[in-house]
C-alpha cells in the first residue's frame, strides 16, 4: 500500500444516490491523516473502506453546508468509542465555529478523544508538522468556505553514484545529511556535491466554489488536486448561479496550474452517466485523470 493514498469515501453533491455517498476524502500521507469534508455516512463509508478512526490526525471543514459536515457527529463519537490515543486537529471556518460545536455536541456521549478546535480566519499555514505545512485559502462560495493544501518542504535527493565517489556510506550518510558537510578522509564532502534538489509534493482540495484566484494558488503544482465538478459545461450558467464549478473549468484549472493527478467529484444527481464528466474534462487536460467513485483509492504519483 501507498504511504500516500486518497481513500475516496463519498462523491456526491447535495443529496445522496444509490451509488454515491455525501462527500468524504481521507488523505493518507506518511502516517499521518487528514479527513476531509465528511458528509452524511462517512463513519459506515469508512467501514466499508477498511478507515479506522486512528487514521485520523485532522479534520478539515470547507463550509458549513451539510453534504460536507453531517458526518461530523458520528466520527467525532466515533474517536471516543475508539478511544483515540492522541489529539485531533479540527480545521474549519471561523464563522461556523457555532455549527462545528452544535455538531461536536449533537447527542450525548462519553467524551474521551481530545478534539481540539482550530477555526480558520483567513487564508494562510493553520498547522505545520513532519509533512510539512497545512494551507487554508478562501475560495468564493455563498457561504465562508476555505481551501486546503498540503506542501511537503523541499529537500535533496542523495545520489548513489556520488556518494561511492566520495567514499560516504552507511551513518556517514544520514550524519551528512544532517551536517549538510562531513570529513571523509583527507576532503570535506559537501551535502551539494552528492546530492539534487527535491522538490516537495503537494496535495490540495478545492470544493464548493466558483473560479475565483484562490482555486489556481490552491492547485498551483500540486502532484494530486481534488477538485469539485458538480456540473457540465451544458449548465455552467447554473454553475456560476450556484457557485460551483464544471468538469471543464476544473479541467482548466488543472492544465494551467500544472497538476499530476486530477480527481474530479462531488457530482450533481442531474448526471446519471460519470463518463461524460471524464470526456468533457479529457477535453482540456491531458494528465492523469480519475473521475471519483465511492470506495477507490487514488495514489500519490511517485516522486518526479
Amino acid at each position: 500500500m501507498s504511504n500516500r493514498e486518497l481513500v475516496v469515501l463519498g462523491t456526491a453533491s447535495q443529496a445522496p444516490t444509490r451509488a454515491r455517498n455525501h462527500n468524504g476524502y481521507l488523505l493518507r500521507w506518511d502516517g499521518v491523516g487528514f479527513l476531509f469534508d465528511p458528509g452524511e455516512g462517512t463513519q459506515r463509508q469508512m467501514i466499508r473502506a477498511g478507515v479506522s478512526s486512528h487514521d485520523i490526525d485532522h479534520i478539515c471543514i470547507s463550509h458549513f453546508h451539510g453534504d460536507h459536515c453531517l458526518g461530523l457527529p458520528g466520527v467525532l463519537q466515533r474517536l471516543s468509542l475508539d478511544r483515540m490515543p492522541r489529539p485531533v486537529h479540527a480545521h474549519f471556518p471561523a464563522a461556523g465555529t457555532e455549527f462545528f460545536r452544535r455538531l461536536h455536541r449533537a447527542s450525548a456521549f462519553d467524551e474521551v478523544a481530545e478534539v481540539r478546535e482550530r477555526p480558520v480566519e483567513r487564508g494562510g499555514t493553520v498547522f505545520t508538522g513532519a509533512f510539512g505545512a497545512l494551507e487554508a485559502v478562501p475560495l468564493d462560495h455563498r457561504i465562508e468556505t476555505f481551501g486546503y493544501r498540503l506542501v511537503e518542504p523541499d529537500g535533496r535527493r542523495m545520489l548513489p553514484d556520488r556518494l561511492a565517489r566520495f567514499g560516504v556510506r552507511g551513518p556517514d550518510v544520514g550524519r551528512l545529511q544532517r551536517a549538510g558537510s562531513l570529513r571523509v578522509s583527507a576532503r570535506t564532502v559537501s551535502l551539494e556535491e552528492v546530492s539534487e534538489p527535491r522538490p516537495g509534493q503537494r496535495f490540495a482540495f478545492v470544493m464548493d466554489t466558483r473560479l475565483c484566484d484562490g482555486v489556481f494558488e490552491l492547485a498551483a503544482g500540486a502532484d494530486v488536486l481534488v477538485i469539485e465538478s458538480t456540473f457540465l459545461e451544458q449548465d455552467a450558467r447554473l454553475a456560476d448561479e450556484y457557485r460551483h464549478l464544471t468538469a471543464a473549468q476544473a479541467a482548466r484549472v488543472a492544465a494551467e496550474c500544472g497538476v499530476r493527478c486530477l480527481v474530479l467529484t462531488h457530482f450533481s444527481q442531474r448526471y446519471p452517466d460519470p463518463r461524460r464528466f471524464r470526456d468533457e474534462a479529457a477535453e482540456v487536460f491531458g494528465g492523469q485523470l480519475v473521475v471519483a467513485e465511492d470506495l477507490v483509492r487514488v495514489p500519490v504519483p511517485p516522486r518526479r
